[in-house]
């Protein structure tokens, strides 16, 4: 019997908090998140807990979203002139 892997394309999305370091989460997933001290360790840190919540939810891991793309939106912050 032979198996045959699928390849999920899965959005990562990066932030850098104000400590820089490096955030990421996957929103595919609920609770999905981890933090390194540099991109490469965030995503190293991103992929082990991607495996614990694909190992999570094998059921649905079927049903998920095909991955498009991201759009950054612009949006205008109001503050008062004194």
């Amino acid at each position: 019997m032979s198996t045959k892997n699928k390849i999920l394309h899965l959005p990562i999305l990066v932030e850098q908090d104000e400590d820089n370091v490096y955030i990421v989460s996957c929103p595919v997933f609920k609770s999905c998140h981890s933090y390194g001290k540099t991109i490469e360790e965030a995503l190293v840190n991103i992929k082990e807990v991607i495996d614990m919540c694909i190992d999570e939810e094998k059921e649905k891991v079927s049903e998920i979203n095909r991955f498009v793309g991201f759009r950054e939106m612009k949006v205008s912050l109001k503050t008062k002139v004194v």
